[in-house]
């Protein structure tokens, strides 16, 4: 079987696409990173991808270009690197419909919150001004609805009283190295897949998504 080669997409630092390099390196994830785009030049994860051999581009907006055109650039520069999955790890922009279409049961994403809940930016914050007790990070597809493509593992752990929004950030980040690469590992063997109708799983429908609980 051969070994699915993965685009990462990434906007910071990277610590998700490095985590997942490191499964793919240490065999715990069928793949290889093949390449790693980022759309702004300051991103500290092209320097991380430059380090491990890993090929890196900057694809960055041009001022006033419309989201549809820098899209087929980015498109462009994914196709050109032969890939079988489109890997969002830390990407802040929002895409558009063609993008979402183009790669369309290939493309992935991670949130840091128990989707459907707290969609969006700043949901450390949100859940401890929320008084929420439970938090974590979602694996899912990705569709035209921000944050709403079909769910397929979440990685949940318990807030402490100490918690504060840098801390839950801290202790989420590191489920999402854990839930990340054992999603990907589930595509890159042919287990998982997308339908119009949501996400299947060895040939049975994911009604709700996989959930793994940390102590972190």
């Amino acid at each position: 079987m051969s070994r699915a080669r993965l685009a990462v997409i990434i906007s910071g630092a990277g610590s998700n696409m490095l985590a997942i390099d490191d499964a793919c390196r240490q065999g715990a994830l069928h793949a290889d990173v093949v390449c790693v785009i980022s759309n702004r030049a300051d991103a500290a994860g092209l320097a991380h991808a430059a380090a491990r051999g890993i090929p890196n581009y900057l694809v960055a907006p041009t001022a006033g270009e419309l989201r549809e055109s820098y899209d087929e650039r980015l498109a462009a520069a994914i196709q050109a690197a032969t890939v079988d999955y489109v890997v969002l790890a830390g990407y802040m922009r929002i895409l558009s419909h063609d993008f979402v279409r183009e790669f369309a049961g290939r493309l992935l994403n991670i949130h840091p919150s128990l989707l459907p809940a707290y969609k969006g930016l700043h949901t450390h914050r949100r859940v401890i001004e929320a008084g929420e007790t439970q938090h974590g990070a979602t694996v899912h597809f990705v569709t035209a609805e921000l944050d709403g493509g079909p769910r397929i593992l979440r990685g949940v752990l318990t807030l402490s009283p100490t918690d504060d929004e840098e801390s839950l950030q801290r202790r989420v980040q590191r489920i999402e190295h854990v839930i990340y690469p054992e999603a990907l590992e589930l595509l890159a063997r042919g287990r998982l897949r997308q339908l119009d109708t949501g996400a299947e799983l060895d040939g049975q429908t994911l009604v709700e998504p996989l959930e793994r609980r940390f102590d972190f």
